[in-house]
């Protein structure tokens, strides 16, 4: 199957999924937080590297598209978030998960990531990942793949 969407962007504009394949697409739960910051940080930090392969990196969360631009601006991120307010794209993904935080319960994203390939197909897919070191295991993974 091959996954196409459309998201509003903290560019301000449109995403286009088709229009940035390869793509390396990761989902995270909330902007402005610990786990999410070091997730962008060191996406932002191999950035370059992702270029020189010919893959595109965005993330994505329920958060709205201001939300994304001041969290983009306080961090220096190069890479486009993309706002997916009505779980839309979360849904096709299958991220949307009961989680439990200090004995409730409620429905969030689960932190994945999904290389998709110029056909939109999904590549590599990771999911209940920790934020630290993951970017660094997703170019690897990128890297074999051009190899």
């Amino acid at each position: 199957m091959a996954y196409h969407f459309v998201l509003p962007s903290s560019s301000g504009g449109e995403f286009d999924s088709a229009a940035h394949l390869p793509l390396v697409l990761y989902f995270y739960p909330k902007d402005h937080t610990a786990g999410c910051t070091t997730e962008g940080l060191e996406f932002n930090a191999l950035l370059p590297e992702f270029a020189t392969l010919g893959y595109t990196v965005a993330g994505i969360s329920r958060d709205s598209v201001k939300t994304h631009q001041n969290f983009c601006a306080k961090q220096g991120f190069a890479f486009e978030l993309l706002s997916d307010a009505d779980e839309t794209v979360c849904r096709l993904f299958d991220v949307i998960k009961l989680k439990k935080l200090y004995g409730k319960e409620s429905y969030g994203i689960e932190r994945s990531t999904f290389v998709l390939d110029a056909q939109g197909q999904i590549a590599g897919e990771w999911r209940k990942v920790k934020a630290a070191g993951h970017a660094q295991q997703v170019l690897d993974f990128v890297k074999e793949l051009a190899k």
